[in-house]
C-alpha cells in the first residue's frame, strides 16, 4: 500500500504498542522496520495512550482516517499485498481518497 499509494493524498503512520518489554525501545523498533522495509513513520505508544484512545483490542489493527480525521474503517489481523483483506483495504483507501 506504501508503494501503491506513495503519489496520492495518503500518509501511513505505524503506532508500536509493545507485547514485551524488550520491545519498548526505539532504536530496536526502527532496525525491525528498517529490517522490513517500512519507512513510514512510527510512533511508539509504550503507555498504551493511543491503544486505549481507540479502544483497540488486536495485534495488528489498521484504522483508516478519512481527511476530517474520523476513523472509518478498522481492520484487524496481519495484511500482506494482494490478499482479500488488502484489496479490501485498498477499495476503502481509493474511496477515501475520491471524497
Amino acid at each position: 500500500m506504501q508503494k501503491k499509494f506513495k503519489d496520492k493524498n495518503f500518509v501511513i503512520v505505524g503506532i508500536h504498542s509493545p507485547e514485551f518489554d524488550r520491545e519498548r525501545d526505539a532504536k530496536a523498533v526502527q532496525a525491525a522496520a528498517d529490517k522490513n522495509k517500512l519507512t513510514y513513520p512510527h510512533y511508539i505508544d509504550n503507555d498504551f495512550a493511543y491503544w486505549r484512545a481507540l479502544n483497540n483490542r488486536y495485534w495488528p489493527a489498521f484504522y483508516l482516517i478519512d481527511k476530517k480525521g474520523q476513523i472509518r474503517a478498522v481492520e484487524v489481523g496481519e495484511m500482506h499485498s494482494g490478499t482479500t483483506r488488502a484489496k479490501r483495504v485498498e477499495t476503502q483507501i481509493d474511496a477515501l481518497l475520491a471524497e
